[in-house]
């Protein structure tokens, strides 16, 4: 996908395929605190390279339009589970699923946690604030423990079922997503249960037409967290942000791969 620059009047202008904003990017050494999202974290175990010149460097990927049905979907979801919320009552996903003992959790920061792009859940590490904006979180009205939630919309002909929807390569990133989520909530002196769920939308590819609407159809998969894997590799995102070295990337990196072979092109240009 080629992507063309625009200002916040959508006007084309010209793209310089660097940062400008200073406090979007890290020095080396530097004890001045700087925020690292669930997302670049990510980046940073899919590719430390790609992630250091970005981070590091200033570099700027080219954007990615929004997935505006997906987001639409997460919206929509939130509405039905803040009513339950409000009233601390069992969604009908639970009810469906014998899981009437919990409820929303309602908490007054809730809105800033979902806030991905301003607030979000929030810990330190070091000077790195670590932040993800959580989709949503429900509690045990047993145990009172936090339940960590993640919506998930998708349109497989096949029916979600829980071994091969967590076994997909593809889906490896979810689960580092869900770790990371119950890592901060951890680190924020919440009890959270080893149980989290994705609720899986999987529209109905087989119907007999569109006629103005899609059915979709919701599956709970419960996935049980991991994060004893977490604080090393905090620290090891840490030395690559401090290293005045750019990182080897990953071979597998796609965007390394077209970076190094336009370069070929551009040498005899």
């Amino acid at each position: 996908m080629i992507s063309l620059k625009r200002n916040s009047k959508l006007e084309l202008v010209e793209a310089k395929g660097i940062r400008v904003r200073q406090s979007s990017m890290y020095t080396p050494n530097q004890n001045e605190d700087f925020k690292i999202s669930r997302g670049k974290f990510s980046d940073f175990l899919t590719c430390p390279r790609c992630f250091y010149l970005d981070r590091v460097k200033g570099l700027a990927s080219p954007g990615m339009p929004g997935w505006t049905l997906n987001e639409t979907t997460d919206l929509l979801l939130k509405k039905e589970f803040d009513e339950c919320r409000e009233k601390q009552t069992a969604h009908r996903i639970f009810e469906e699923n014998n899981l009437n003992h919990l409820v929303p959790f309602a908490h007054p920061d809730m809105d800033k946690w979902r806030d991905s792009l301003r607030n979000g859940l929030m810990t330190k590490f070091e000077n790195i604030i670590l932040t993800g904006g959580v989709d949503d979180i429900w509690q045990d009205t047993n145990t009172k423990k936090l339940i960590v939630v993640d919506y998930k919309s998708q349109a497989n002909k096949n029916m979600v079922e829980t071994w091969s929807y967590l076994s997909s390569p593809y889906h490896e990133g979810y689960k580092v997503q869900m770790d990371f989520y119950a890592f901060l909530l951890k680190e924020m002196n919440f009890e959270v249960d080893e149980t989290s769920y994705f609720l899986v939308c999987n529209a109905d590819r087989n119907a007999e037409g569109f006629f103005g609407k899609m059915d979709f159809f919701e599956t709970l998969v419960p996935y049980k967290w991991n994060t004893d894997w977490i604080p090393e590799q905090l620290s090891n995102m840490l030395k690559t942000l401090n290293s005045d070295e750019i990182p080897e990337g990953n071979v597998s990196c796609m965007n390394c791969a077209y970076a190094r072979q336009r370069a070929q092109y551009d040498k005899k240009i």
